[in-house]
């Protein structure tokens, strides 16, 4: 998972993960879009395949969505994949001023929209009316050149109404980084399987791209760095309220509203604490360098599609000894 930079920084990044034998770089949009970043990483390492993970979906047309897609997708001989999310309501509403009702009837529909535009763009007729987006007007000069790459659609997706409709028309679920395997097993996999049920598909269809909070070293000093990243991210994403159920499921209550109520004192020490070891052993993969890769596969293999190390950006941009370590992670996970 790559944060904001210049492109010249993408080429190099994509660069030294190429290789280092990983798969593939994963661009969030937060104070960035994505696109310019994903074709200057591309255009360094013909081999890495990209996705957005994920691109904010309501505050652009589909059609604009899908031909930003169209192009990544023709230019990187199909190593693109759309990776699409809702952000939250406050975000769309007042940064983007765009609509936010029923966001995941919004998402299903915005979804379908996409991918008829991609049948637009094979030659197809272009014929899509929901109950949000309709689209129908697309002349051959306004058509973006013809390719016939697959381009998969995926979905970020946390409660049960967008997770199932996730598997009713996403062809992935981006898995929210604030995950245990009992959320995993018990409320996700479960909804997806009813959405791919209910428009006739098989779940195995669908995969589910999954970053984990690893936090690796050979010495409590060498981990700390990581552990510290991770408490802070587990402890912001665990301050929304929505997301309470991820703790109370594990026995943790009232977790959630012990880090809102910090995240509103500006007490960010104060979330930090309240993140314990026992929860770190359910949200987070904490290992020596040489048990990192089996904890990794031990834990995800024949649940995710792909891993993606949340943590660790900078070390694997800056520090050789580091990437070489997770050069031999990437390749174990990869071959496993």
């Amino acid at each position: 998972m790559t944060s904001p930079s210049t492109w010249d920084d993408a080429a190099l990044l994509a660069r030294r993960a190429q290789g280092a034998g990983f798969s593939g770089l994963l661009w969030t949009e937060t104070s960035q879009v994505p696109w310019m970043q994903i074709a200057a990483a591309a255009m360094a390492a013909d081999e890495l395949e990209f996705s957005t993970g994920i691109a904010v979906a309501f505050p652009r047309s589909p059609m604009v969505t899908a031909a930003s897609a169209w192009e990544l997708a023709a230019n990187t001989n199909g190593r693109f994949r759309l990776g699409l999310g809702s952000q939250v309501r406050a975000h769309v509403e007042r940064r983007y001023s765009a609509e936010f009702d029923r966001p995941a009837a919004r998402m299903r529909d915005y979804v379908l929209a996409v991918k008829a535009c991609f049948r637009a763009f094979a030659g197809e007729k272009l014929a899509h009316e929901g109950e949000f987006y309709n689209l129908s007007l697309l002349p051959r000069d306004w058509r973006p050149p013809m390719h016939e790459h697959d381009l998969k659609v995926d979905i970020s997706a946390v409660g049960p109404l967008m997770t199932r409709y996730a598997g009713e028309v996403a062809d992935g679920v981006h898995v929210h980084p604030l995950h245990s395997m009992p959320y995993i097993t018990n409320r996700l996999l479960p909804a997806v399987a009813e959405g791919a049920a209910n428009t006739n598909r098989s779940v195995d269809e669908i995969d589910l791209i999954v970053p984990v909070f690893a936090c690796p070293g050979d010495t409590p000093e060498e981990r700390a760095l990581y552990v510290a990243h991770a408490r802070r991210q587990i402890g912001f994403y665990g301050s929304t309220r929505n997301y309470a159920f991820q703790f109370d499921d594990l026995g943790f209550a009232g977790t959630s509203a012990r880090l809102n109520d910090a995240l509103k004192a500006g007490d960010v020490a104060g979330m930090e604490a309240v993140i314990t070891d026992d929860m770190l052993e359910h949200f987070a993969v904490i290992a020596p360098w040489d048990e990192l890769a089996d904890r990794l596969i031990e834990r995800y293999k024949g649940t995710a599609r792909r891993i993606v190390i949340y943590i660790g950006e900078h070390q694997i941009r800056c520090d050789d000894n580091q990437l070489a370590q997770w050069m031999e992670v990437a390749q174990a996970v990869r071959a496993s």
